[in-house]
């Protein structure tokens, strides 16, 4: 989720779902300790729970950008051991890291050291073609070992060549049943589950094996999604998608005064209508739109009024 998940999105996710916990898209330790923190880590009150996460590889820079994370209020910090791209092998981190353990425990020890919030792991379930589950349940328990209770899976393995990012994430069979043999098997620790999740039944299936369910691109491509999982899982009454955004308003009108550009925001909205009729429509008028000069919130309500032109919005829970 580099480059989507800032703080925009997450305040609209966080309307969506009052329940959900959000994640930042990775940052580099490096970049938390030399970078512009008011950037890289900027934050609206209204997101906890979040959490940070980070990418790295040297127990030293972790643990300081963990407790610099700690300091500016996240309330998780999260170590990527899943992330298959280019740029993060050559950087020795990401998924690469599975195959170094040790690495990843000295790390979670010092970002455990360094911060008073809990440290969390995602990582995938193998690299290339290691499909050994001994081998993955010792990395397990040697990075639970060093202080991390809680494990995000993404449940595929992580092809480090001949496969792009995009093709990491849909070429690679899905292995659930790994994820949910390690909860069944290390009950103590918290298993969370990911990848290839696009729909509320699918998502609400997991719960029966795993403490949770992380959505990352469906949730973006899909935002409603997050709605009607909320809704379902923690009760509540369903809104619509128009009632949400106008709910977002005051957000947005404050963030122009401030100076920030109304595509900044909107191109995390552009697929509330995603599969509604008008919703093509919707994102077209902010595509087109939300990049000219004085651009403000008339823009999005001429949006939602065009989907309200239609035959009326359909809300549906399933």
């Amino acid at each position: 989720m580099m480059d989507w998940t800032d703080t925009h999105c997450r305040v609209f996710h966080r309307l969506l779902a009052p329940h959900a916990r959000l994640y930042t898209e990775m940052v580099h330790a490096n970049a938390v300790i030399h970078g512009d923190r008011a950037r890289l880590l900027a934050m609206d009150p209204v997101e906890h729970p979040v959490a940070l996460q980070l990418g790295g590889s040297e127990p030293e820079l972790l643990g300081a950008a963990a407790k610099i994370g700690a300091d500016h209020g996240f309330d998780e910090i999260n170590l990527n051991c899943g992330c298959p791209s280019d740029r993060v092998q050559a950087g020795r981190f990401g998924a690469c890291l599975m195959r170094e353990p040790q690495l990843v425990a000295d790390s979670v020890a010092a970002m455990v050291e360094n911060c008073d919030v809990p440290v969390t792991v995602k990582c995938r379930l193998g690299v290339d073609d290691d499909h050994d589950w001994d081998r993955f349940l010792a990395f397990i328990d040697t990075v639970a070992n060093a202080g991390c209770g809680m494990f995000v899976i993404h449940a595929r393995n992580a092809w480090l060549q001949g496969l792009s990012p995009k093709e990491n994430r849909e070429v690679p069979p899905l292995r659930y049943d790994w994820a949910y043999r390690l909860k069944h098997e290390r009950p103590q620790l918290q298993i969370v589950v990911n990848g290839g999740i696009a729909t509320q039944d699918e998502a609400t299936s997991h719960l029966a094996h795993t403490d949770g369910a992380m959505l990352g691109r469906a949730a973006y491509h899909d935002p409603y999604l997050l709605h009607r999982l909320d809704v379902a899982w923690f009760g509540g009454e369903l809104r619509t998608r128009g009632e949400l955004l106008r709910a977002l308003r005051p957000y947005v009108e404050d963030q122009l005064a401030r100076g920030v550009y109304l595509k900044h925001i909107t191109r995390h909205l552009l697929g509330l209508f995603a599969g509604e009729r008008g919703g093509r429509a919707f994102r077209q008028v902010l595509s087109e739109g939300a990049h000219k000069p004085g651009a403000d919130w008339s823009l999005v309500e001429q949006a939602i009024e065009i989907t309200e032109s239609f035959a009326g919005e359909r809300v549906d829970a399933a």
